[in-house]
């Protein structure tokens, strides 16, 4: 099997010749490598086994690293955001930190676990 001629259609496709048959010449553009962190492989998570139109669509069209950088780039700084207000909300102070660090650290694992529960709902499962 020898690829012999190349042709192209009307819609910009190539077609290389393979035997008797036009084989479609598609190929993917590469897209920039990215390191997910954990809000990114949520996602990509969820949209893979809930939303997979969405994602073949996004894969397809080469925007799904560009989406999942933008949502755990948007994840990290809301999660900052809500923690401060939180912190504020609740009068939590650096003081405390040195003068009762059970509850200081406790009040700040309760403020992660929160932030996280709003980004997961707003952001992540969407």
């Amino acid at each position: 099997m020898k690829n012999k001629e190349v042709k192209e259609n009307k819609y910009g496709i190539q077609y290389k010749k393979v035997g008797d048959y036009y084989m479609p010449n598609l190929v993917l553009e590469k897209e920039e490598k990215i390191v997910l962190n954990k809000y990114g492989r949520m996602r990509l998570k969820f949209l893979k086994e809930n939303k997979k139109a969405e994602y073949m669509i996004m894969f397809t069209k080469g925007t799904l690293n560009k989406h999942l950088k933008e949502i755990q780039e948007t994840a990290q700084t809301r999660i900052g955001i809500i923690i401060e207000q939180l912190k504020k909300q609740n009068h939590l102070t650096e003081e405390m930190k040195n003068t009762d660090q059970l509850y200081w650290v406790s009040m700040m694992n309760n403020f992660k676990n929160t932030a996280e529960e709003i980004i997961l709902k707003e952001l992540i499962y969407v």
